[in-house]
């Protein structure tokens, strides 16, 4: 099959990460028959250099021509985040690309890996039950897209308000991607709420029980989102599929991503009602590494695999990658971020990391090079 990829690389480790994502792609490529033709864009902080906008009519356009977009990380140094290049930089480039498409659903895996159980804040007797949860979260209502207004009292004095707003049409489409997700895992869905107190939430759980009848073989529960908050950590064990709003989405799933034990390890996916996506690594452009060969293209990659799994519709392609990442991990390969104390470290890509005095390099072999050497024996490792 044939693909077009836009490709938006964005800002500090952006560039370093989605070089390594762009390297897997081309060794799927030559294992499946799979040919991408890929398009690179300007987003973020780059994009304001050239256009004096963080997600220029060039780049949008570019995204409307293609079948998936793979985004990088946007964003500048916590010191020059007042600077007009770097200020509101994530809003006007996340946001707006997802106001743009429609992006109306982010699918955010979570999953503890065995050989990245030490790097886990949790209990063993809590990992061992396992952690595997998908988080889908709804991205166009809420308060993020409501009025926002800040303005001063009668009395002089300053109030604010953020009007948040759902629609019964919003909450039944998240509502059918989380149980359309749940059917290919465990058949459960957890819908997480404020029903005691937010009128959103009590349509919020009226209509996802109302699209919850015509799945008849999915297990539905409801839960507040304090109890949730508290549940993730005591017994994550528990969930299969979590669905909930946008503000409560971002919450959770950030609070949930520390159990695997890295950002570097994290993908989602951002899906609109037409299926196509945009796939990213929900960490920040990680500034203070830049350049320095340290960074995670794990993330990157595995993000690569959601796009081939719900843009593609490439099932075995995801899964070979997928596959690869892991048997990378299990053999010792370490970038900075999740070492450990038994882990060796690997840099970005060959030669890249300085492993110091206490820490041995694996043969000097970076991270992708591992994983693409893994691809190339796919079959015998899918085997075992």
């Amino acid at each position: 099959m044939k693909a077009k990829i836009a490709v938006l690389p964005g800002d500090g480790i952006g560039e370093e990460v989605m070089a390594q994502a762009l390297r897997v792609m081309a060794q799927v490529s030559e294992q499946f028959g799979i040919k991408f033709e890929t398009t690179s864009g300007l987003v973020g902080g780059a994009a304001y250099e050239k256009y004096g906008s963080h997600l220029p009519d060039e780049t949008i356009a570019l995204c409307k021509g293609s079948d998936a977009i793979l985004f990088g990380s946007v964003g500048g140094p916590v010191s020059e985040m007042n600077l007009p290049k770097w200020k509101n930089c994530e809003a006007n480039s996340i946001l707006s690309l997802r106001k743009n498409f429609k992006f109306n659903v982010n699918l955010r895996p979570v999953k503890v890996l065995p050989e990245l159980a030490e790097l886990c804040p949790l209990r063993d007797e809590i990992i061992n039950k396992g952690v595997d949860i998908l988080f889908v979260r709804e991205l166009l209502g809420d308060c993020y897209f409501g009025e926002h207004k800040t303005f001063k009292q009668a009395d002089g004095k300053r109030a604010a308000t953020d009007q948040s707003i759902y629609t019964e049409d919003q909450v039944a489409s998240v509502a059918h991607a989380a149980f359309k997700a749940a059917r290919k895992r465990r058949n459960k869905v957890t819908s997480v709420d404020k029903a005691n107190v937010l009128d959103t939430s009590k349509l919020w759980r009226e209509i996802v029980h109302e699209v919850g009848k015509e799945y008849p073989d999915v297990t539905l529960e409801d839960m507040l989102v304090d109890n949730c908050a508290m549940q993730i950590i005591r017994d994550p064990s528990q969930f299969d599929v979590v669905v909930t709003t946008n503000m409560f989405g971002d919450i959770l799933s950030d609070a949930a991503a520390v159990l695997p034990g890295s950002l570097g390890l994290m993908a989602s996916a951002s899906l609109n009602e037409d299926g196509f996506g945009l796939f990213e690594p929900p960490g920040g452009s990680a500034q203070d590494i830049a350049g320095t060969g340290k960074a995670n293209p794990i993330a990157q990659i595995l993000s690569l695999a959601l796009l081939l799994r719900f843009a593609l519709s490439q099932e075995e392609a995801a899964q070979a990658v997928e596959t690869a990442v892991a048997a990378s991990l299990n053999a010792g390969y370490r970038t900075a971020d999740i070492v450990g104390s038994r882990g060796k470290s690997a840099g970005t890509e060959s030669g890249a990391a300085d492993g110091g005095e206490s820490i041995k390099l694996v043969d000097t072999v970076g991270m992708t090079d591992s994983i693409i050497k893994n691809l190339a024996s796919i079959k015998t490792l899918l085997r075992v």
